[in-house]
């Protein structure tokens, strides 16, 4: 009996344009592309649906979200993770680099506490066989925090780890150069009065003078030891994006300026921006729209974020905009994946590991209806 696994009469979205016509799939990857129909028995008709590559996606918290449901409610890590991977298959992702916060500022809160959970569960699912999609690594260092280095090193030589991304949300500067915008977030579960605001300001400054600046030099001088891509969060000032470059950074991850993503373009380093910044048209915090970005040329790649099923909106959205169909696909499977070493899948072509989703559209919306990883069907 063959293996072969045969998608017909579907609007094949490659890399550089969208056609009708057939996929035929054998032992998890892509055999060949073809246009037009076929009368292969027992091909699954897509009846006219678009056929894309399956969504990797390089930045989510939404693993987080699941094990952190409320303020002080850690949930069980094993249940957040098979849900977590759940919703990330429904949304069309086939490949997730998963967001682990290192260096929390909230010692003994939640963070903090699912720092090794949240790592140590990842691997015992993935050994248990309960995992749908692919599941990696991405540690986000908090640099002025005084374990960040030491929570790092012990883990920088996991074979899952794709991605370091180096960060400083001390308020006052990047993400946070807004205060009153920072006392808004983090007054969202209860008041702070002046005095104790003030007195979290001047603590976490000094954090910052002690620790931020020889972590980021120890972390990133691992990581590319290592040959592991680091991406410059929250970019602010084009010294920041001067900085990266100069340090072997490839990557600008949500940068919060035209300036700065400009620069970034410039150095060569990839634009990363959130799905729910481009399709709620603007930035929770204040800062630099994706659509804009996206209409100056300045946007790379599409990160779901805290949203999974942002990625698809993304796709829709930049459509709309006047994007093509296959480029606004792009930034959310082909983009992302050579972004972080994965080049045998992202796109629908010969010789591509067969991750694959169905998607319906129907006017400006659209709807994941099957999913595909290397070629099994996961959802």
């Amino acid at each position: 009996m063959s293996d072969e696994t045969v998608f017909a009469n579907a609007l094949i979205v490659a890399a550089d344009e969208a056609f009708v016509g057939h996929v035929v799939v054998a032992g998890g990857t892509i055999r060949t592309v073809g246009r037009g129909a076929t009368a292969t028995p027992g091909a699954i008709d897509l009846g006219g649906d678009w056929l894309l590559p399956g969504f990797v996606e390089v930045h989510t918290d939404n693993l987080e979200k699941h094990m952190l449901p409320r303020p002080g409610v850690l949930w069980d890590a094993y249940a957040a993770t098979v849900v977590h991977d759940a919703q990330c298959a429904g949304a069309g992702i086939t490949t997730v680099l998963d967001a682990v916060v290192i260096g929390s500022r909230d010692l003994g809160g939640g963070r903090s506490l699912m720092q090794d959970t949240a790592i140590e569960c990842l691997q015992r699912c993935r050994e248990d066989g309960v995992l749908r999609v692919e599941h990696l690594l991405h540690l986000r260092c908090e640099l002025a925090t005084a374990d960040v280095l030491e929570r790092f090193m012990l883990n920088v030589d996991r074979p899952d780890l794709r991605l370091v991304s180096v960060m400083d949300h001390t308020p006052g500067q990047r993400q946070w150069r807004d205060l009153a915008r920072y006392r808004q977030y983090m007054e969202r579960n209860g008041r702070y009065t002046e005095e104790r605001f003030s007195a979290m300001l001047a603590e976490q400054h000094l954090e910052h003078e002690a620790h931020a600046d020889a972590n980021r030099r120890a972390v990133v001088e691992a990581a590319r030891a290592r040959g592991v891509p680091v991406a410059s969060h929250d970019d602010t000032e084009v010294r920041h994006v001067e900085q990266a470059r100069d340090e072997g950074i490839v990557m600008s991850e949500f940068p919060t300026t035209v300036e700065a993503a400009r620069a970034a373009r410039e150095a060569g380093m990839s634009i990363v921006m959130g799905g729910p910044n481009l399709v709620r048209g603007g930035s929770h915090s204040g800062n630099v729209s994706a659509g804009e970005l996206a209409r100056l040329g300045l946007l790379d790649i599409v990160s779901s974020d805290y949203v999974p099923s942002s990625l698809l909106m993304s796709v829709l959205r930049l459509r709309a905009d006047g994007w093509s169909l296959p480029s606004a696909v792009g930034t959310v499977s082909r983009a992302p994946a050579l972004s972080v070493g994965l080049p045998d899948r992202g796109e629908i072509a010969p010789g591509r590991r067969a991750d694959l989703i169905h998607v319906r559209p129907r006017g400006a919306q659209a709807a994941v209806m099957q999913t595909w990883v290397a070629g099994r069907r996961v959802a």
